[in-house]
């Protein structure tokens, strides 16, 4: 949370000098109470800030290309405290590359029926202004959130809130560094992608290295640095022994990545276990660990779901439910409350688990290479979204799919972290949606986030966005998907 406060969002009031100073001194006043305000609403993780009245188009211009310019500015809150001519408006949200949010509000929650004059319509004029802002957004063809309602709501302070750590998600984004230990896997279609154009317009650098970087890095720890870490596996997990040299191997896996990704600027990273000349081990426990300390990953080569999970990561710091790659597994078809069991053959985050995971060893059966240490942990029931990422051809697409993780029977001999769960709007409908929409079988799974974060966070990079969720019909679904191609067809003049 101490990195999110570190953000800001600049608050902007939009008016004209038609008005006059003493009007135009009351919405100044007024727009700092509401940035205040908004600044100390626990619902909001990043720093409101005030940062002017806009009464003149070079005003305007001016404060976009300060935002564009400024590292801690993620994005704008826009207000029409009065009428602001949105004329005066193009130049500056042409070049405007931060997300922002117009936010319908007034200062006042309620109209003073007895006592409203000319001078109080003249100053409030929320009402009036907004609709021609929002008219110029719209000719401009802008994404953007519209927030209606009293800015002392909690609703709208939720809202405004959960927009807040999409912006948080698009400034991540368009700086991430994704490291591929390995190519993909051979032969997936799913997992491969256009990674020119992923930088282009999502932002991200993705960098192949081999696995013998890995190794190198690996060989510079030492026994003592290993020590440390089986210490804090002892205190922080469930381990009996840690002198196991399966566990102590994924111990220094986890200190060389993770020397290697910080020295080289990567938030995220991918193994493959294709492509493991050198290691002992597919890295497991390594992988689990670094997600849990805010890493993206993703297995098997798929750099795109190692983004999405680093960078839900990074919109759900400080909240409670955690966030962690994930991939569909096997069914539960019993007509009584058909499931989808998801797990991973090892690299699941514990941030997202029921109780203190246990560490284990216990043989892989694929990759030829040693047991891997790995955590096992069941995911607690509550809800959750399913999403991913998935290359077209010309454009991204990302699915949601809200789900419901019940309690699985017991599973004494699948000794990986797993995770049941029933998807919208019934496993019937929302897995033949999935598959229709090309959906991955790798996602990133979070109990954190909901399905609106995300979808401000795709509108905000102009990603596709479809979800299925308990009022998806497969008939009207698959119209949206035939209408979706089209229209990016067109806006690309494809």
């Amino acid at each position: 949370m101490k990195e999110l406060k570190e953000k800001e969002i600049w608050f902007v009031t939009g008016s004209q000098h038609l008005y006059g100073p003493e009007t135009l001194k009351q919405v100044k006043d007024n727009s700092e109470e509401i940035a205040e305000g908004l600044n100390a609403s626990d619902a909001i993780p990043v720093k409101i800030v005030f940062k002017s009245v806009l009464t003149t188009p070079d005003e305007i211009y001016n404060c976009c290309l300060e935002a564009n310019t400024d590292n801690n500015c993620i994005g704008l809150i826009t207000w029409m405290h009065t009428f602001s001519p949105s004329k005066m408006w193009i130049q500056g949200l042409s070049i405007l590359s931060k997300p922002f949010a117009h936010l319908h509000t007034q200062y006042n929650r309620d109209i003073p029926w007895s006592e409203i004059d000319m001078d109080f319509m003249n100053l409030n004029q929320s009402a009036h202004g907004g609709r021609e802002f929002g008219f110029i957004c719209t000719r401009l063809r802008l994404n953007r959130k519209v927030i209606v309602g009293h800015w002392k709501d909690e609703k709208v302070r939720k809202t405004l809130g959960s927009w807040t750590r999409s912006a948080v998600g698009y400034n991540e984004s368009k700086n991430l560094k994704i490291c591929r230990f390995g190519d993909n896997m051979r032969h997936v279609a799913v997992t491969e992608g256009d990674k020119v154009e992923a930088q282009k317009i999502l932002g991200w650098q993705v960098n192949y290295h081999g696995v013998g970087d890995l190794v190198v890095s690996m060989d510079s720890i030492t026994e003592q640095e290993i020590d440390s870490l089986m210490d804090v596996y002892v205190a922080e997990y469930k381990l009996e022994d840690k002198t196991n040299s399966n566990i102590r191997y994924q111990a220094k896996i986890e200190l060389g990545m993770k020397k290697f990704l910080d020295a080289n600027g990567y938030k995220a990273f991918t193994t493959n276990f294709e492509d493991l000349h050198g290691l002992k081990q597919l890295p497991g426990l390594a992988s689990q660990r670094l997600m849990e300390q805010g890493y993206g990953f993703g297995a098997e080569g798929d750099w795109k779901q190692s983004a999405l999970v680093r960078i839900m990561k990074v919109m759900s710091a400080g909240m409670k439910g955690g966030c962690s790659f994930m991939e569909d597994y096997t069914y539960h078809l019993d007509p009584a409350c058909p499931s989808v069991l998801s797990a991973h053959m090892l690299e699941i985050c514990p941030s997202i688990a029921k109780e203190t995971p246990s560490i284990e060893v216990h043989p892989l059966g694929i990759g030829g290479k040693d047991a891997p240490a790995r955590f096992v942990f069941d995911v607690p029931e509550g809800e959750g979204i399913n999403a991913t990422l998935v290359d077209m051809g010309g454009r991204m697409r990302m699915i949601v799919n809200p789900v419901t993780v019940i309690t699985p029977k017991a599973l004494p001999k699948l000794p990986v972290a797993r995770a049941l769960w029933v998807p919208q709007p019934n496993l019937e409908i929302g897995a033949a949606a999935w598959i229709l929409a090309g959906g991955a079988h790798h996602t990133s799974f979070s109990m954190a986030l909901n399905k609106e974060c995300l979808e401000d966070f795709a509108e905000m990079v102009g990603v596709e966005f479809v979800t299925i969720e308990n009022s998806t019909a497969i008939s009207d679904f698959k119209k949206e998907l035939k209408w979706n191609d089209l229209y990016y067809h067109l806006a690309k003049g494809l």
